[in-house]
């Protein structure tokens, strides 16, 4: 895991990223990656897009979004969008890339990180629960909204990123 690493993406890596594929049942539980980089572009102050890699080999994609002052408050300081290329989940590659978003809301003050699924019998429950998100009985757009309390100092280890 030495060599992980969460980057922007560029025009360098956008055809990559935008061809990484997650397992064929997950598919309608996330948005593909080129759809969620044509959400960031919409609102490019707002969102957080970012690649994994290890070493050099894309791994996954992974969206943040940060809006401390909008009106929705489940965008305050959300997981928007966590996607594992298939043949790289299991690997620990997901919650090297949410702890990665854990530091960066720490680094700007957040204290709260919300993110929402849908019940799927291939959907991230299970994953998202394993890393202390807990669902708080609310429901966005049909889907259960969960949330991670942060803490400084959490998670351990620093998490590169350029």
């Amino acid at each position: 895991m030495a060599g992980l690493r969460l980057t922007k993406v560029t025009w360098d890596n956008v055809r990559a990223a935008c061809a990484l594929e997650i397992r064929p049942e997950q598919k309608g539980t996330v948005a593909p990656v080129a759809v969620s980089l044509a959400s960031a572009y919409t609102v490019p102050d707002i969102a957080w897009p970012r690649l994994v890699y290890d070493d050099d080999q894309l791994v996954g994609f992974i969206m943040g979004a940060f809006d401390p002052d909008g009106e929705i408050e489940l965008y305050r300081s959300f997981l928007w969008r966590l996607n594992i290329g298939a043949e790289h989940q299991g690997k620990g590659y997901g919650r090297f890339a949410v702890e990665g978003l854990y530091a960066e809301a720490l680094r700007r003050g957040r204290r709260r990180l919300v993110t929402t699924w849908s019940q799927h019998e291939h959907g991230p429950e299970g994953f998202y629960v394993r890393l202390g998100f807990r669902p708080t009985g609310e429901r966005h757009q049909g889907e259960i909204v969960a949330e991670r309390i942060l803490a400084p100092g959490e998670p351990g280890g620093e998490y590169p990123t350029e």
